[in-house]
């Protein structure tokens, strides 16, 4: 797959650090554990447009052979940008979805893809739970009710809804997907799912056909890949099946969820609620779902505990020593 990490220096002086491109912004941990064992070529600390700084990194004499990126970043991994880097090898993404890299075309030119594995899914899982567990009982509505001195004024809050007995459908029973049917499971909710085939390893209803899942949960929760097939998988039609008592939750990706649609379900009344961690073009948020109290808004968090950013920082380290030591990946992708 690639040489050894380093070059044996001559006696007495440093060991020569192979090229790494960093293409997402970082804190101070992650651009520390890097820069001791790479040589780094940072996008944003150069200051040089994405295309000067990649032609630049090309031309240099020993050209990086990796690079980290990040969902939601100033590149797209396609056949432009490899062949802006032609001597790139491997791609390691900072997160899980890989929605940015063109899996086919690294295949094609014998470049590896490793991601962030399941360093995220118990944190995203929690968030899941926590967004369904606020828009049932209310919570967020009612801590703002409160702070606005509405309680003395108003009297009692309205009643939420209670979590066991829910039949939950969940879209995509991956890593995540299992962990949040597992939590709902001891809240006394029935599971439902629905993902590319049918799985052996659990009991839960399979539905193929997500507009039947819809029909027949209480709440969606979006928890897959965005690709060609899943790109606003919850559409009009979805929302109607749903129902007016329905809630959608979504810590997948905000292209999962066609966000106009949803806008209008949730201003006429035709499903009772969301939580979103993730939106089509953010960090832009609709100013309609900022309004709403029946809305648990969060901005792209799910993944995100001081826990999880020291294991995603271990597992791209990881994966790139691997990458420079001619070893397996630990996290790969395939197409």
């Amino acid at each position: 797959m690639a040489s050894s990490a380093a070059a044996s220096p001559a006696s007495g002086e440093p060991p020569i650090l192979p090229a790494l491109l960093l293409l997402r912004t970082s804190d101070a941990s992650l651009a520390a554990a890097l820069r001791q064992r790479f040589r780094v070529l940072d996008s944003f600390a150069s200051g040089q447009p994405i295309p000067a700084f990649l032609a630049a990194a090309a031309a240099a004499t020993d050209p990086p052979r990796a690079a980290v990126v990040v969902a939601g970043g100033v590149v797209r991994v396609d056949a432009a940008f490899l062949d802006a880097v032609p001597s790139l090898r491997c791609v390691v993404n900072t997160g899980t979805g890989v929605d940015h890299v063109d899996l086919h075309e690294c295949a094609r030119r014998g470049v590896a893809v490793a991601n962030s594995g399941t360093v995220y899914s118990v944190d995203v899982a929690d968030h899941a739970v926590g967004m369904l567990i606020d828009l049932l009982r209310r919570v967020s509505a009612a801590e703002r009710f409160v702070r606005r001195g509405l309680w003395p004024v108003q009297g009692d809050y309205p009643l939420g809804s209670k979590l066991g007995g829910k039949r939950v459908g969940i879209i995509g029973l991956g890593s995540i997907g299992s962990l949040i049917a597992k939590r709902l499971q001891a809240f006394g909710c029935v599971i439902y799912y629905n993902s590319r085939r049918p799985k052996d390893s659990v009991s839960y209803k399979y539905f193929p056909n997500v507009l039947d899942l819809a029909s027949e949960s209480d709440v969606l929760i979006v928890a897959c890949a965005l690709n060609k097939e899943t790109r606003h998988i919850i559409n009009k039609d979805v929302l109607e099946s749903l129902g007016k008592d329905g809630i959608i939750i979504n810590i997948g990706r905000g292209a999962n969820i066609d966000e106009p649609e949803l806008i209008k379900a949730l201003k006429e009344g035709r499903i009772a609620g969301a939580g979103l961690d993730v939106f089509e073009n953010e960090p832009k948020v609709p100013a309609e779902l900022q309004s709403m109290n029946n809305v648990v808004l969060t901005p792209h968090i799910a993944v995100f505990t001081w826990e999880s950013k020291s294991d995603m920082c271990d597992n791209t380290i990881a994966n790139l020593q691997a990458f420079f030591s001619g070893k397996p990946l630990l996290t790969p992708v395939l197409p």
